[in-house]
Protein backbone atom coordinates (compact mmCIF):
# COMPACT_ATOMS: atom_id res chain seq x y z
CA UNK A 1 0.00 0.00 0.00
CA UNK A 2 1.12 3.52 -0.76
CA UNK A 3 3.49 4.89 2.10
CA UNK A 4 4.73 7.86 0.28
CA UNK A 5 1.79 11.13 0.63
CA UNK A 6 3.87 13.47 -2.35
CA UNK A 7 1.05 13.02 -5.96
CA UNK A 8 4.38 13.57 -7.60
CA UNK A 9 5.71 10.53 -5.93
CA UNK A 10 5.36 7.51 -8.95
CA UNK A 11 4.49 4.31 -7.19
CA UNK A 12 6.24 0.74 -8.59
CA UNK A 13 3.01 -0.67 -10.26
CA UNK A 14 1.25 3.17 -10.96
CA UNK A 15 -1.44 1.84 -8.29
CA UNK A 16 -1.39 3.00 -4.90
CA UNK A 17 -2.54 -0.98 -3.46
CA UNK A 18 -1.46 -3.78 -4.83
CA UNK A 19 -1.06 -7.56 -3.48
CA UNK A 20 2.06 -9.26 -4.46
CA UNK A 21 1.86 -13.20 -5.48
CA UNK A 22 5.64 -14.28 -5.05
CA UNK A 23 7.33 -17.68 -5.23
CA UNK A 24 11.13 -17.51 -3.82
CA UNK A 25 13.70 -19.77 -2.86
CA UNK A 26 17.22 -19.19 -0.62
CA UNK A 27 20.53 -19.46 -2.67
CA UNK A 28 22.87 -18.95 0.50
CA UNK A 29 22.49 -16.60 2.49
CA UNK A 30 20.06 -14.88 -0.10
CA UNK A 31 16.72 -15.03 -0.73
CA UNK A 32 15.15 -14.67 -4.46
CA UNK A 33 11.55 -14.02 -5.24
CA UNK A 34 9.26 -13.76 -8.29
CA UNK A 35 5.46 -12.95 -8.84
CA UNK A 36 3.37 -10.46 -9.98
CA UNK A 37 0.41 -9.27 -8.93
CA UNK A 38 -3.25 -9.54 -10.11
CA UNK A 39 -3.92 -5.80 -10.41
CA UNK A 40 -0.98 -5.38 -13.11
CA UNK A 41 -1.02 -8.89 -15.41
CA UNK A 42 1.85 -8.72 -17.29
CA UNK A 43 3.96 -6.81 -14.64
CA UNK A 44 6.54 -9.23 -13.18
CA UNK A 45 8.24 -8.63 -9.89
CA UNK A 46 11.93 -10.05 -8.96
CA UNK A 47 13.34 -9.32 -5.86
CA UNK A 48 16.42 -10.69 -4.05
CA UNK A 49 16.63 -10.37 -0.65
CA UNK A 50 19.69 -10.74 1.53
CA UNK A 51 19.91 -10.40 5.41
CA UNK A 52 20.80 -7.11 7.47
CA UNK A 53 24.52 -8.07 9.03
CA UNK A 54 23.63 -8.10 13.09
CA UNK A 55 27.32 -7.57 13.77
CA UNK A 56 27.18 -3.72 13.07
CA UNK A 57 23.57 -2.97 15.65
CA UNK A 58 24.58 -0.70 18.14
CA UNK A 59 23.65 -2.03 21.19
CA UNK A 60 19.92 -1.66 22.52
CA UNK A 61 18.90 1.07 24.96
CA UNK A 62 16.01 1.08 27.62
CA UNK A 63 13.31 3.08 27.30
CA UNK A 64 10.77 4.41 30.00
CA UNK A 65 6.97 4.00 30.55
CA UNK A 66 4.96 4.81 27.46
CA UNK A 67 7.81 4.47 24.86
CA UNK A 68 7.64 4.44 21.05
CA UNK A 69 4.88 1.86 20.24
CA UNK A 70 6.76 -1.23 18.00
CA UNK A 71 5.72 -1.13 14.55
CA UNK A 72 6.09 -0.72 10.99
CA UNK A 73 6.63 2.86 10.35
CA UNK A 74 7.26 4.71 6.30
CA UNK A 75 9.99 6.86 6.95
CA UNK A 76 10.25 10.25 5.06
CA UNK A 77 13.60 12.04 4.97
CA UNK A 78 14.23 15.60 3.91
CA UNK A 79 17.98 17.11 3.65
CA UNK A 80 18.54 20.05 5.58
CA UNK A 81 21.15 22.74 5.41
CA UNK A 82 21.04 23.26 1.52
CA UNK A 83 21.51 20.17 0.37
CA UNK A 84 19.06 19.14 -2.08
CA UNK A 85 17.26 15.58 -1.97
CA UNK A 86 15.22 13.07 0.28
CA UNK A 87 14.65 9.60 0.25
CA UNK A 88 11.56 7.53 1.33
CA UNK A 89 11.78 3.26 2.91
CA UNK A 90 10.32 1.67 5.56
CA UNK A 91 11.44 0.90 9.33
CA UNK A 92 10.72 -1.68 11.90
CA UNK A 93 10.76 -0.63 15.52
CA UNK A 94 10.73 -3.00 18.11
CA UNK A 95 11.38 -3.16 22.02
CA UNK A 96 14.18 -0.75 21.31
CA UNK A 97 15.91 -2.21 18.13
CA UNK A 98 15.35 -0.46 14.34
CA UNK A 99 15.63 -2.41 10.97
CA UNK A 100 14.56 -0.95 7.92
CA UNK A 101 15.31 -0.01 4.09
CA UNK A 102 14.49 1.55 1.19
CA UNK A 103 16.03 1.07 -2.61
CA UNK A 104 19.40 2.07 -2.02
CA UNK A 105 20.18 1.92 1.86
CA UNK A 106 19.69 -0.22 5.11
CA UNK A 107 19.81 0.61 8.01
CA UNK A 108 19.95 -0.87 11.51
CA UNK A 109 20.14 0.87 14.81
CA UNK A 110 19.10 1.32 18.89
CA UNK A 111 16.60 3.48 20.38
CA UNK A 112 15.60 4.88 23.75
CA UNK A 113 11.97 6.52 24.66
CA UNK A 114 9.74 7.88 27.04
CA UNK A 115 7.34 10.86 27.88
CA UNK A 116 7.03 11.95 24.24
CA UNK A 117 10.57 11.94 23.52
CA UNK A 118 13.44 9.57 21.80
CA UNK A 119 17.05 9.15 20.79
CA UNK A 120 19.30 6.83 19.06
CA UNK A 121 21.62 5.93 16.65
CA UNK A 122 21.69 3.57 13.27
CA UNK A 123 24.40 2.51 11.03
CA UNK A 124 23.31 2.98 7.23
CA UNK A 125 24.65 0.88 4.34
CA UNK A 126 24.52 1.12 0.74
CA UNK A 127 23.41 -2.02 -0.55
CA UNK A 128 22.58 -0.97 -4.16
CA UNK A 129 25.27 1.87 -5.86
CA UNK A 130 23.03 5.01 -6.33
CA UNK A 131 24.68 5.49 -9.23
CA UNK A 132 24.59 9.37 -8.54
CA UNK A 133 21.12 9.24 -8.14
CA UNK A 134 21.49 9.95 -3.73
CA UNK A 135 25.52 10.22 -3.76
CA UNK A 136 24.82 11.93 -0.72
CA UNK A 137 26.88 9.65 1.50
CA UNK A 138 29.71 8.34 -1.41
CA UNK A 139 28.99 5.18 -0.99
CA UNK A 140 30.13 4.92 3.09
CA UNK A 141 29.05 2.97 5.37
CA UNK A 142 27.68 5.85 8.01
CA UNK A 143 27.05 6.16 11.67
CA UNK A 144 23.89 8.51 12.42
CA UNK A 145 22.48 10.14 15.57
CA UNK A 146 19.26 11.35 16.40
CA UNK A 147 16.49 13.12 18.35
CA UNK A 148 12.87 14.13 18.41
CA UNK A 149 9.39 13.13 19.49
CA UNK A 150 6.80 10.90 19.27
CA UNK A 151 3.18 10.13 19.10
CA UNK A 152 1.26 7.05 18.67
CA UNK A 153 0.56 7.39 14.88
CA UNK A 154 4.40 7.98 14.33
CA UNK A 155 7.59 10.27 15.57
CA UNK A 156 9.70 13.16 14.08
CA UNK A 157 14.04 13.12 13.95
CA UNK A 158 16.44 15.28 13.43
CA UNK A 159 19.57 13.36 12.71
CA UNK A 160 23.43 13.55 11.94
CA UNK A 161 25.16 11.43 9.76
CA UNK A 162 28.95 11.25 9.63
CA UNK A 163 30.23 10.45 6.15
CA UNK A 164 34.12 10.81 6.26
CA UNK A 165 35.09 13.99 7.17
CA UNK A 166 31.52 15.28 7.05
CA UNK A 167 28.69 16.05 9.08
CA UNK A 168 25.20 15.51 7.01
CA UNK A 169 22.42 16.91 8.76
CA UNK A 170 18.68 16.23 8.12
CA UNK A 171 14.77 15.32 9.54
CA UNK A 172 12.91 12.53 8.67
CA UNK A 173 9.09 11.64 9.43
CA UNK A 174 8.08 8.55 10.72
CA UNK A 175 4.45 7.36 9.65
CA UNK A 176 3.24 4.57 11.62
CA UNK A 177 1.79 1.45 9.14
CA UNK A 178 1.05 -1.32 11.39
CA UNK A 179 1.80 -2.72 14.68
CA UNK A 180 4.48 -5.31 15.66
Amino acid sequence: MRHNDDPNYQPLFRTDKVTLSLRGRQQGEQYFFEGGTAQMPGIAFNSVMTPISEASAPPVLPSGKGGIGNGLYSTHIRMLDGIDGGNTGVMVLHDGRIRGGDAFFDYIGAYSSANGRWKGELVNHEHTPSRGERPVFGGYEVGIGFSGTYTDEGAVAEATALAGKRSIRFSAVLKKLAEA
